[in-house]
Order: C-alpha cells, then sequence, then structure tokens
C-alpha cells in the first residue's frame, strides 16, 4: 500500500467557535494538511461524512447539539466510516470526561490552546494509522502471531484490532475482561496477549499476575493499555506483575510497532 503524506489527507474540522476554527484550519495547513473543510455542529459534521469520505477528523468536545463524544460513537459504529482516525481538541482536562474518549478509541487528544510542536505530533499519531505497514519478523510470520485481547470496551477493541490488523495481526481473538481471557487461556495457546487496565470482574493487573505465575502461560509476552499517570502507584504496582510493555490510551500506532518489534523478536 502507498504511503500518504500530510499533503494528500483532507481534515473534516468540527468547532463551533468561528475565531477558533479560522486559527485551527490555519495551523493545519501550516502542518502541510492537503485540504481543510470545517463544520460548526455536529448535525453538518455528520452529513459532511456522509457526503464525501474524509481522511481524519478534527473535533472540539462541546456543541449546541451534542458533543464530540456522540460524534465519535457514531463514526466507529459506522462501518463505512469506522476506521477514520478521530482527533479531540479540547480544554476539557477533568479525567473522567477524557477517559470517556480514550475507551471510545480517539486517535489523539490536544489541549486547547496547543502549541505547533504537540499538534505536528498528533498529526503524525494520526498518519500512522492511515498508513499501514506490516511488520518483518524474524522469529514469526506476522499473519500467525496468535493474539489476545481484552478490554471491557467494544470501541476500544475495535480500535487496538484495527491497528494490530494493520501491522499484518490476523489472529486475534476478544474477550470482554479478565474472567473471559482466563477461559481463553486455559483452552487456546497466545504469542501475545494485550490488555486494559481498568476492567470489571477481573482487572488487567489480576490477569497479568494468573499469566505469569501459571506454568503454561508464564513465556507469554504482555502489553498492558492504560489511561493512567505512568508514575501513578497502580503503574508501580502493574510493573511488578511482569507486564512486558506499558502502551498509553490512545493506542498510537507507532509506539505499538516498535513495541511488537521488541517482543516478538525476543
Amino acid at each position: 500500500m502507498d504511503q500518504i503524506s500530510l499533503s494528500d489527507v483532507n481534515i473534516l474540522l468540527i468547532e463551533p467557535s468561528d475565531t477558533q476554527r479560522k486559527i485551527i484550519s490555519s495551523l493545519l495547513i501550516k502542518e502541510d494538511v492537503g485540504q481543510v473543510d470545517s463544520v460548526s455542529t455536529v448535525a453538518e459534521a455528520k452529513s459532511a461524512l456522509r457526503a464525501h469520505a474524509s481522511d481524519v477528523v478534527v473535533s472540539a468536545m462541546y456543541f449546541a447539539d451534542g458533543t464530540g463524544l456522540d460524534l465519535l460513537k457514531h463514526i466507529k459504529g459506522t462501518e463505512e466510516i469506522a476506521s477514520i482516525p478521530f482527533m479531540l481538541v479540547s480544554s476539557e482536562n477533568r479525567v473522567s470526561k477524557l477517559e470517556e474518549f480514550k475507551q471510545a478509541g480517539v486517535a489523539a487528544i490536544l489541549p486547547k490552546p496547543f502549541k505547533p510542536v504537540h499538534l505536528s505530533r498528533a498529526l503524525k499519531a494520526t498518519l500512522d494509522l492511515i498508513n499501514t505497514e506490516e511488520l518483518d519478523l524474524e522469529l514469526f510470520d506476522i499473519h500467525e502471531v496468535r493474539v489476545l485481547l481484552v478490554d471491557d470496551s467494544r470501541l476500544a477493541r475495535n480500535h487496538i484490532r484495527r491497528v494490530l490488523e494493520g501491522m499484518g495481526l490476523k489472529k486475534i481473538q476478544e474477550a470482554e475482561n479478565g474472567a473471559m481471557a482466563l477461559t481463553y487461556l486455559k483452552d487456546n495457546v497466545y504469542d501475545l496477549v494485550v490488555t486494559d487496565y481498568n476492567m470489571p470482574e477481573m482487572d488487567g493487573r489480576e490477569l497479568s499476575e494468573f499469566i505469569r505465575f501459571n506454568p503454561q502461560t508464564a513465556h507469554i509476552p504482555i502489553i498492558m493499555v492504560t489511561s493512567e499517570a505512568a508514575d501513578s502507584a497502580h503503574m508501580a504496582n502493574i510493573q511488578q506483575t511482569g507486564v512486558n510493555a506499558l502502551c498509553d490510551k490512545p493506542f498510537e500506532a507507532n509506539e505499538v510497532r516498535r513495541m511488537l518489534m521488541t517482543l516478538l523478536s525476543d
């Protein structure tokens, strides 16, 4: 698949403020984005997405007729447009509000106001989702790597699956929580476990402990996906369970690619 650059990308910008739309549009153009179409409401965004295919959606959080989360869930729940990366731009800093976007499969979150360097990184992470590239591994045929993906959010699983499939991973089994994952681990063989941290019934820490202390599964590499701060007490506890790698939400393709190259080459 030919790689595309920012100059090939069509961005749909959804922002209720005329001033903010002009500012963000100009910053996107300065980053060499090919085309920026802008609208001001959720309804206009849905109409624009039906009328023509955008490559990336950049959205504020609050609108007169809904929220950015409403729009993100609409996109991820509509098969024809579900693969379009969604970037949030917002001054919202409440962890609970941002967590909802992370669980729904947002590609990047930009604080408002943001610096050009932050925009550049977010655009690069988003472009990595579009430019899929299969991993070339010495020890494995990437198509034969067996993955157990564990997350209680269906939207988050869908997003992570797309990222993994873009790297050539085909054999991905999904579990809604750690307890379900345990039943799969008892009956199947896996080469990699990718698990969320915060889940009901059995969280990612408990699942990782089971995997590590069970002789039949102790060898399986584990990637923990979490929105917890790296220096939090929870993260310190997680690292003691034998997790091989910690990955932030949003689930960035380039970061995951580096992790997989390391974990599946050992």
